[in-house]
């Protein structure tokens, strides 16, 4: 197993008590709780097994050979208990905001899948706060166990260059990792006038609150003008989800108001909103919104169009160059400065490849030769999900795609390398740990196609 697959298992088990009666077809003699593993003091029951079962039906995770996914996750419970093993040897200890961080984030998405706190009390046969307990004990565990491999894998020392050629040397090239292909890219970027356009939304808004007040449906309302397409269908009915789900401005606001109550204007990186309460469930709510988004002038947009146009003429013709022409016009505060070479804000990167452009991006570069700049077009900028801009592109090299090559990627090599003796390390304290390790497996789990042959002695 992998030490990206091993860590992603690791993450996502929740282990719970209590046993499952939906899956006992799958057992000949029904579904009885009993010791299906024992390894070293701790015991594995089937009704943990189950509840792990039960949990990834509700986050829509299983997978269809049921049978194979109880083997997977036995094999990971008892990784995980090789890890937690050595933690405690290691005196290691539990970081208690990120297990409460991550419990939020589990009960949000379990409530968020099932409807709400009454609907995932009757799916696990449990209140809530029993629940809660439960997975913040399992959780706590699982972060000592990330903790152990993270301790494990940073032993591995980064390796030199001359040890990345070597591994290139005799690596099998088609496991390399494919690298897509990548344009780098500058442009000039200037942004349409925004106030008379906040305006008249913020007009039209106050104006379909009041229709409201007088006694029209929210609902038809959204489902005739909001910009949210998808939520307009339902008359901009969102459904129950945890108010983190949504921008801060937007769930605080909603959370103050009373069913029924109608919001003022909100404003968030998606536009401004109008937002009348349905149902609030503790955290979790359910309300309606209409959304618009400020709608620029043709006008507007013509006269950015020609300023465009002028500076890639006066480019073209060696007035000035491109770089120059950023510096001195475009408006994009993250690039202007290097000559609007445009950068990856996650990873400073200058290299795109085609999924982290925006779409209008790629569709004006994509049949550039190198060198050559766009015509004016309209885009969407980073910040919320979409604010319009306007922009020309200069293609400043393409790179195509190809299998990771030590002269030309020698970072993505060095990192593959890198992972590759990463996994050796887990597997090898795996293996250690399985022989000195008392391990016993119930017969209904020796067939399993356990991917580590060391589980059944």
């Amino acid at each position: 197993m992998s030490l990206r697959k091993i860590t992603i298992v690791a993450a996502s088990l929740v282990l719970m008590l209590g046993a499952s009666s939906a899956n006992a077809q799958i057992y000949k003699n029904g579904l009885i709780d009993k010791t299906i593993a024992l390894i070293g003091n701790e015991s594995i029951y089937l009704s943990q097994l189950e509840e792990q079962v039960q949990l990834m039906m509700a986050n829509g995770t299983a997978t269809q050979d049921e049978k194979l996914m109880r083997c997977q996750i036995l094999e990971s419970t008892l990784q995980q208990k090789l890890f937690l093993n050595q933690a405690k040897m290691d005196s290691l200890t539990i970081s208690t905001d990120m297990v409460e961080s991550e419990l939020a984030g589990r009960v949000d998405q379990v409530m968020y899948r099932l409807g709400g706190q009454k609907e995932v009390e009757e799916y696990f046969h449990k209140p809530l706060f029993r629940l809660k307990e439960d997975w913040r004990a399992v959780l706590g565990e699982q972060n000592l166990i990330g903790q152990e491999q993270r301790q494990i894998v940073s032993a591995v020392p980064n390796l030199t260059p001359s040890e990345v050629r070597r591994f290139y040397k005799r690596v099998d090239k088609d496991s390399l990792p494919e690298i897509s292909t990548q344009y780098r890219l500058r442009h000039i970027v200037l942004y349409p006038a925004k106030e008379d356009a906040v305006m008249a939304v913020k007009e039209r808004l106050l104006e379909f609150r009041q229709r409201v007040l007088n006694g029209e449906k929210f609902s038809s309302l959204a489902a005739l003008y909001s910009d949210d397409k998808e939520s307009a269908l339902r008359g901009g009915e969102l459904g129950m989800a945890p108010k983190n789900m949504f921008w801060p401005a937007f769930s605080d606001a909603a959370m103050s108001l009373k069913e029924g109550q109608i919001s003022q204007i909100i404003e968030t990186p998606d536009g401004f909103h109008l937002i009348q309460m349905i149902e609030k469930n503790g955290d979790m709510f359910n309300a309606r919104h209409l959304l618009l988004k400020p709608k620029f002038s043709s006008e507007n947009r013509e006269e950015c169009f020609k300023r465009l146009d002028s500076l890639k003429e006066a480019i073209l013709i060696d007035s000035i160059t491109f770089e120059r022409a950023a510096l001195l016009f475009s408006k994009d505060p993250k690039t202007f400065l290097n000559g609007g070479q445009m950068v990856d804000e996650n990873t400073g990167a200058i290299y795109f490849e085609k999924d982290q452009l925006n779409p209008a991006d790629y569709n004006m570069i994509k049949d550039l030769k190198i060198g050559e700049i766009s015509v004016p077009f309209e885009s969407q900028g980073n910040e919320g999900r979409g604010n319009t801009i306007y922009k020309i592109i200069r293609l400043e090299e393409i790179v195509p795609s190809h299998r990771a090559d030590v002269d030309k990627d020698f970072v993505a090599v060095q990192n593959f390398a890198h992972s590759v003796e990463q996994e050796k390390a887990i597997k090898r304290f795996i293996e250690e740990k399985q022989k000195s390790t008392f391990i016993r497996i119930d017969e209904m789990f020796r067939d399993c196609p356990f991917q580590s042959k060391g589980w059944v002695k």
